[in-house]
């Protein structure tokens, strides 16, 4: 007799939807040699550190560029809306493509984990975007309130009191 328990039919009572059985990973990944364990481990290394690269690209390269071209095509055009428009669109499909290509290393460094002897479920795309989105936070919070901030006096302020 078919189960009733909504955590086995994905949420629904008259059966599962196509595609939406949970995954089964083998308890114990299949062990290879050393030498091929410590290649997958390096490899999979080389893949977060790419995956990592890549994620910081979205908070300063990506914008900066964009802007970058954005003023130029204002310089040639003399048009503030198509140059704005330029480098908006510009950021929103770059970030989008680098969030998608993200996603992949992310797949392929889970898969490479598992075949290196470690039981790797979950990926490191969510961690790493939410680090270097503190770190650029913080560095920005820095900058604007400490480096050039909006309350910070110079001399010649005191001096034309």
């Amino acid at each position: 007799m078919a189960s009733n328990d909504p955590t086995e039919t994905g949420g629904l009572f008259i059966g599962r939807r196509p595609g939406t059985a949970p995954l089964r990973y083998r308890d114990v990944p299949v062990p290879a040699g050393i030498a091929r364990r410590r290649a997958d481990s390096a490899l999979a290394g080389g893949i977060l550190a790419l995956e990592t690269l890549l994620l910081s690209t979205l908070w300063v390269p990506q914008p900066a560029g964009w802007l970058w071209i954005g003023s130029h095509i204002f310089h040639e055009t003399g048009s503030v809306t198509l140059g704005i428009v330029t480098a908006f669109v510009g950021m929103l499909l770059t970030i989008m493509l680098t969030i998608r290509l993200a996603m992949e290393l992310d797949h392929s460094w889970k898969l490479v984990r598992r075949a290196s002897g470690h039981a790797q479920v979950d990926g490191a795309l969510e961690r790493i975007f939410v680090i270097s989105m503190v770190i650029a936070g913080t560095a920005f919070m820095l900058w604007l309130f400490v480096i050039h901030g909006p309350g910070l006096l110079d001399s010649r302020s005191f001096k034309e009191r």
